[in-house]
């Protein structure tokens, strides 16, 4: 009896359960439910950080479409008001929406709020063409994500909780902690600065500077800068953030610093540069480029001389 007990045990029997339940219902209950769905029953993810551009590479993925097919599931979850939300996939939902297809196969998963802002996050991150602004509002909604997990929680201090949970924000991306901090600083900016920042008419690491400046004091800089026409270097942002850090950025102040001259700086004499190639046949096989700039200058001053002397000689008659 003990010998067939073992013996039953060593073929490890599936549960009943298990012998009648489908590929789908398995599949649903590993989180990975592959199915093909409406495109009317797929939303986008609330608040997406992402643009979706319609621009020459969405048409290029619109004529794959066309031809291939959605090479790659989207990956979604459940709305608790039905319907899926796309936690990846944007722009291959909109590519299949322009091609005019009414459904597309979606891998279901079966995650919370954080999860999925976490995976949203990591599959766009790494896109080639992201602005400023998509990329810090995607790091900041990654950064919430993680200290809602409780990230390193038993520790008292908040310091070395906010520094791990920015790393681990870093982590898979190419971005270091310090990068990924001051992406997140973007966010403090008032929503034209912003606008600025994608723009590119005010550069990154001084737009992270200003970012520490209160909201009036950022609206009488914006002001500042569209009635000058001009942006701030990186010194002026630094020194517009100490002087709000003191409590004294007035207007005055600010024009003030906006309006410094930076130190001169002497010109360089301009330069002249000729081919060797062009003027080779002037000289001795072998003469270096700068007996050809000797023979040159004392050939010129010889000329001038001459030029003056001839001169001279008009002016007597």
């Amino acid at each position: 009896m003990v010998a067939k007990n073992k013996f039953m045990n060593a073929m490890k029997m599936p549960a009943i359960a298990d012998m009648f339940s489908s590929e789908a219902d398995r599949q649903r209950e590993s989180g990975d439910l592959v199915t093909e769905v409406p495109l009317a029953e797929l939303h986008p993810f609330v608040n997406h950080p992402f643009e979706v551009r319609d621009d020459e590479d969405m048409q290029k993925l619109v004529d794959s479409i066309k031809e291939n097919g959605v090479l790659t599931n989207l990956t979604v979850r459940r709305r608790a008001e039905g319907g899926y939300e796309i936690i990846s996939g944007h722009r291959r939902f909109h590519a299949a929406q322009l091609a005019g297809l009414e459904s597309i196969k979606v891998q279901v998963r079966d995650i919370d709020d954080d999860q999925a802002i976490i995976a949203m996050v990591d599959a766009n991150i790494q896109r080639e063409h992201i602005s400023p602004m998509e990329k810090a509002k995607a790091y900041a909604m990654k950064l919430e994500a993680i200290k809602h997990q409780g990230c390193r929680t038993d520790l008292t201090s908040g310091q070395i909780v906010q520094k791990l949970s920015v790393e681990k924000v870093a982590e898979g991306t190419t971005d270091g902690y310090k990068t990924v901090q001051r992406f997140i600083r973007l966010n403090n900016l008032v929503p034209d600065l912003q606008k600025k920042v994608d723009n590119g008419s005010l550069k990154f690491n001084p737009a992270v500077e200003l970012s520490y400046l209160s909201a009036d004091e950022q609206k009488d800089f914006l002001n500042y800068i569209e009635s000058q026409s001009c942006s701030p270097s990186l010194s002026q942002a630094q020194k517009l953030k100490a002087a709000s850090k003191e409590g004294s950025l007035t207007s005055d102040k600010l024009e003030e610093i906006m309006a410094a001259q930076k130190p001169s700086v002497p010109p360089r004499d301009p330069t002249l540069t000729i081919s060797v190639s062009k003027i080779a046949r002037f000289f001795p096989v072998g003469c270096t480029k700068q007996q050809m700039e000797n023979r040159i200058l004392k050939i010129l001053e010889s000329y001038f001389r001459q030029m003056a002397h001839e001169q001279a000689h008009e002016e007597e008659r």
